[in-house]
Formats: structure tokens, C-alpha cells, sequence
């Protein structure tokens, strides 16, 4: 008998392990690997793009005039990062988290032409809000398939959709 409920105990004790080893790994999103580009001045660009995003998803607009300069500096370093260059200026020189926001959606459309074709390994993904932009939408980049929407910031942080995977 002793060792018939010493096995039960076991099998409880396993099972409530497992259980909450399942429930961990499905509360926390998995993390996603940034995407390495073919020209480490892109990967720079990139990783800048995303402070902005980051910043305008957090709804501060200084910290987004900061990462906007820092993206315009990046950006001028690119062949063909003038109009990244262009928007990125624009953004800096804003202190209007809306105004920030509405050049965004420009710069992220230009973004998405510098990044496309030039990943060396990784992927990341384009997003989309239809919302946006009083209803005509905007697309923005991210290295994960959450939905953290740079348009609104908490008004409504998860509005939008994974529109393709970029690799």
C-alpha cells in the first residue's frame, strides 16, 4: 500500500510539473532573433527603425525624435537611403506624436524597399493597421509576429494584423 500511493504521489508530482511547464511556455510569446542584413549599415538603419517604432508604440514623442535622428544618421549612410533619410529628418524635427506617426507610415513603407532582398538570415515581418492614417491604413516592420501598434500606442496596441514574413 505504501508503495501504491508513494507511485500515485510520483505520478502527481510529474504531472503537476508538466502541467506547469505547459502553461509557462504558452503565457510568454517566444522570443524572435533580429534579422542580420548583407551590408551591416542596413542592420544599423534597421535597428533604429525599430527604437522609432518602439518609441512611437510607447506614445513618447521625444524619445521618438531621438531614435528618428539616430535612424537619419544611419539611414544617410545607405546607397539608397534617401528617402528613409528624408522621413526619418522629418520625424526629428517633429515634437507631434501624430504628425510623427503619419510620417511613419511613409518611412515604414520605404523601409520595407531597403530591407527586402538584403536579409542575410533571420526574418521579420510586416504589419498592418487598417485603422490608420484616418482609416487608409499603414504597414510598419517588427521582429515579432505580436501586435505592437506604433499608430495608436495603448489606445488600441494590438490593432493590426501579420500581413507576410519577410526573409
Amino acid at each position: 500500500m505504501k508503495n501504491t500511493i508513494y507511485i500515485l504521489a510520483l505520478i502527481l508530482i510529474s504531472w503537476s510539473a508538466e502541467a506547469q511547464h505547459d502553461h509557462a511556455s504558452h503565457s510568454q510569446p517566444q522570443a524572435t532573433a533580429a534579422p542580420t542584413f548583407k551590408d551591416a549599415r542596413l542592420t544599423t538603419a534597421y535597428t533604429d527603425y525599430l527604437h522609432l517604432k518602439d518609441a512611437l508604440v510607447a506614445s513618447k514623442a521625444a524619445d521618438a525624435k531621438q531614435a528618428a535622428a539616430a535612424l537619419q544618421k544611419s539611414a544617410g549612410a545607405l546607397a539608397n537611403g534617401k528617402k528613409v533619410t528624408a522621413s526619418a529628418a522629418t520625424i526629428a524635427a517633429s515634437s507631434d506624436l501624430d504628425a510623427q506617426r503619419k510620417i511613419f507610415a511613409a518611412l515604414s513603407t520605404d523601409m520595407k524597399e531597403l530591407v527586402n532582398g538584403n536579409i542575410a538570415s533571420g526574418a521579420l515581418y510586416l504589419e498592418y493597421c487598417p485603422m490608420a492614417n484616418n482609416h487608409e491604413g499603414a504597414y510598419w516592420l517588427s521582429n515579432e509576429k505580436q501586435i505592437l501598434n506604433p499608430y495608436f500606442g495603448d489606445k488600441m496596441l494590438h490593432c493590426g494584423s501579420v500581413k507576410e514574413t519577410i526573409q
